[in-house]
């Protein structure tokens, strides 16, 4: 029993209070690979005017005109590719990564997990751990390079819920950390290990990232050098170990979407032109990916492969992202640990 405990007047009512909590939180997924289900995940996403910078009057005809009544069924038909008896992989890796922290975190401190698009939600998250006795919460997006459309976003709506609470608990935000040590030789630890395992010797390493408009560049957002930092970091990191003295590292941006020039260069383009060049045999990882998803799992390993084998390239692989493995979880634990700095026993 606690001082505050035992103190208590014997007729107070009950009260949760003084926890600690974590809610980890990546981008989201529909709840089924089904079109009715992806155009209504398509629709909160693409709604968000952070993610698409278009004034509503402008774009929401657009959205609702044409794309809910096109996109939903190509994309339904991308997640069956992927998805698996326990749901979107997105969805299970996070989960497993929220129950993995847990474990490691113990009982000084209650860990959930939600999606900034989809469920569970970020207020039902927070609302959870408030009505558990969490009165201090780390709110933790899993998003290495900052970017207004992402870390930006999952901010936005944590304050929209904290907004509607009478009894607010005290709020820490993890940082991006693109170019933290812990995460840059975890990708090298867990890349490398990938590597040595190929039934081949990549001549190219390509590394991936999620891509943005380039005017988001231009407005300021850091999430281009922030890329570059951590591809810069990795490359160094992989070099050091002498074992690969051939392997060319090359960074590019998957994901294009609409008329908007993106930044670049575009993975679809480069592995293409790689194979036209004459490189037989290649490798694909996405370091900017804390799990495994639609965007690796079917844009990369599927129609990545396809297009560089119909280019003339030979050998293809795509490595997985650190998800739940050990050592990635090891990472996603010294960085949290030091972000409850002062909440937890050190």
């Amino acid at each position: 029993m606690s001082v505050s405990e035992a103190h208590r007047p014997s007729d107070h009512p009950p009260v949760k209070s003084g926890g600690v909590g974590v809610l980890i939180v990546n981008l989201g997924t529909p709840d089924a690979p089904e079109p009715g289900a992806v155009k209504r995940y398509l629709a909160e996403f693409l709604s968000d005017p952070r993610v698409v910078e278009i004034p509503a009057i402008a774009w929401q005809p657009i959205l609702r005109g044409i794309i809910l009544n096109t996109r939903p069924k190509k994309s339904a038909h991308a997640y069956q590719q992927v998805w698996t008896e326990r749901g979107s992989p997105l969805a299970v890796i996070t989960a497993d990564q929220a129950a993995g922290l847990q474990d490691r975190l113990g009982e000084d401190v209650k860990v959930l997990w939600g999606m900034r698009y989809g469920t569970p939600s970020i207020p039902q998250g927070l609302n959870a751990l408030k009505d558990a006795g969490c009165e201090r919460i780390l709110l933790a997006p899993l998003y290495p390079q900052y970017s207004a459309a992402t870390n930006a976003t999952v901010f936005d709506k944590a304050a929209d819920a904290m907004g509607k609470m009478r009894w607010q608990p005290a709020l820490r935000v993890l940082p991006p950390y693109f170019d933290d040590p812990a995460y840059i030789d975890a990708l090298a630890r867990d890349l490398g290990a990938q590597l040595d395992e190929l039934a081949f010797p990549p001549e190219v390493l390509l590394l991936s990232f999620h891509g943005m408009p380039e005017r988001t560049l231009h407005l300021g957002d850091p999430y281009h050098c922030h890329c570059r930092k951590t591809a810069r970091l990795l490359e160094v990191a992989l070099a050091a170990s002498g074992t690969r003295p051939n392997l060319r590292v090359v960074t590019t941006f998957q994901s294009r979407f609409g008329r908007a020039k993106w930044l670049e260069p575009a993975t679809d383009v480069v592995l293409a032109e790689e194979a036209r060049k004459g490189t037989k045999r290649l490798a694909v990882a996405a370091p900017g990916f804390s799990a495994d998803c639609l965007e690796t799992l079917e844009e990369l390993a599927i129609r990545g492969r396809e297009q560089f084998v119909e280019a003339g390239g030979e050998d293809y692989a795509t490595l997985s992202c650190l998800n739940a493995g050990p050592t990635g979880m090891a990472m996603l634990e010294a960085i949290v640990r030091r972000e409850l700095s002062g909440w937890i026993p050190g």
